[in-house]
């Protein structure tokens, strides 16, 4: 299969929880002032058996990935001889929304997305359209098609305005050289085992620094953003009505306590978070964990493919994140993601563009083939049961986590990734130590959220 080049991440990832710059931010806030009231509106009227070009806005970008595209459009062409296919890669959140509110003939058809916690502006503003009479059409009954996990980060308040394309799963990465060294059999499977097992990996220097640390919790580290970490404790963010419930779900807290205990039991904040700053590049070679920094690290499936193009030299293996101690049968479970593909509401062909969507996302042997190509996971039941699968077991692990009823995805908000945000900020504080008061600074942090879902409202 096509493999991205040494050091390039198999897919670009805007989805990383970081803060939007002020490009996207203005862009997601425009697209709700724009397009909520008045989204340009195309049609469902056209017949998908006559001759049609359709334009398809995607954003891969590495050679291996877009040749993997190329190829899946090769495969709709000759299952559908009369519809043409005209693709646009590379193409950002910001210049989609800007092209969808605009309109006119230069506006894609179908579209795709990185970025998930996009989904509820994509649906309340109106500039997706609304799959579930097309999937009527089909009949194709969504809930048998997909897990419940992915198909949950596609739609918003009933509004199904996109389905999953291929799916991101996040586990631990472990060294087993030094698990065999520090008398460690397996790899924890609660939060009280990674504790324990975290101070037995660590490694001191003589001038009392770190040579490795077991597991390094900061939030700051490459991927370890709050919300991906807390998964493991499958939190409700918001109640049945919008609003949000983190000081009141008794996990939050759990879950920071744990992250400063885990913390604790290697040294502390201080002297961790020094250590982190002399990691090298996520990306590159310097990466920490192939560095041997660190023992045990989150990471998404497709570290283990740059593993093997760097010639790790130790052996590791993969396993699902630790769980809660009060949780551990939920073990197995992780934090999804993933692409999202959609029918842009101004196209005028939008039933021609649900048969390159629907074959996109719903056909096995098309699914199969696009994940194993860019070495994503795939995002229906009979995919990630399919023997033609990459059959790594390291991957393989991976498929597991997705297809587990208790793992989560974020849920979909009308201001995108604002309520991540507010979270993120928060934890920085608390992993440091700067928050007193635990319960008050959540429900300050929850009167933020609030307020900030209020304000995307009006």
């Amino acid at each position: 299969m096509p493999l991205p080049r040494p050091g390039v991440r198999p897919r670009p990832r805007p989805r990383r929880r970081a803060r939007l710059g002020l490009p996207l931010a203005l862009a997601v806030a425009g697209l709700c002032a724009a397009g909520c009231a008045n989204p340009g509106v195309g049609s469902d009227r056209d017949d998908p058996t006559r001759p049609v070009t359709l334009t398809f806005w995607h954003g891969w970008s590495d050679p291996g990935e877009v040749k993997a595209i190329d190829d899946s459009i090769a495969r709709f062409e000759k299952r559908h001889p009369n519809i043409t296919v005209k693709t646009v890669g590379n193409v950002t959140d910001t210049t989609m929304n800007q092209a969808l509110r605009a309109g006119g003939g230069d506006a894609p058809d179908v579209v795709s997305s990185f970025t998930t916690n996009n989904v509820g502006q994509y649906c309340s503003s109106g500039m997706w359209a609304d799959l579930d009479p097309f999937l009527k059409k089909s009949g194709v009954a969504k809930e048998e098609v997909f897990p419940k996990t992915l198909l949950s980060y596609t739609q918003y308040r009933g509004r199904q305005c996109a389905l999953p394309l291929l799916a991101d799963t996040y586990g631990l990465y472990y060294n087993k050289d030094a698990f065999e060294q520090a008398g460690i059999t397996r790899p924890p499977r609660t939060m009280s085992e990674v504790k324990r097992d975290a101070a037995k990996l660590t490694r001191r220097t003589k001038d009392g620094g770190y040579r490795q640390v077991g597991f390094m919790p900061n939030f700051r580290l490459y991927q370890n953003s709050p919300d991906r970490l807390f998964a493991q404790w499958g939190p409700a963010y918001f109640d049945r009505n919008g609003k949000s419930r983190l000081a009141k779900d008794p996990s939050t807290r759990d879950f920071l306590t744990t992250q400063r205990e885990i913390i604790d039991a290697q040294g502390g904040y201080g002297p961790l978070e020094k250590f982190r700053t002399t990691f090298g590049d996520e990306m590159s070679a310097q990466n920490a964990f192939l560095r041997q920094k660190v023992a045990m690290h989150m990471d998404g499936e497709w570290r283990g493919l740059m593993l093997k193009e760097a010639k790790a030299p130790f052996a590791w293996g993969v396993a699902p994140m630790p769980v809660p101690d009060d949780q551990a049968d939920s073990y197995g479970r992780g934090y999804l993601t993933g692409t999202i593909a959609g029918i842009a509401h101004s196209s005028r062909h939008q039933n021609a563009a649900w048969e390159l969507v629907k074959f996109l996302t719903v056909d096995t042997d098309q699914v199969v083939a696009f994940a194993n190509a860019i070495h994503n996971v795939p995002s229906t039941k009979a995919a990630l049961t399919s023997p033609e699968l990459d059959a790594d077991p390291n991957f393989r692990t991976f498929l597991g986590i997705a297809a587990n009823p208790h793992s989560t995805a974020l849920p979909p908000s009308n201001n995108g990734d604002m309520y991540v945000t507010s979270l993120q900020d928060f934890s920085y504080l608390a992993e440091a130590g700067k928050v007193p008061d635990l319960d008050a600074g959540l429900r300050d942090l929850d009167a933020r959220i609030d307020a900030d879902t209020l304000q995307s409202e009006n």
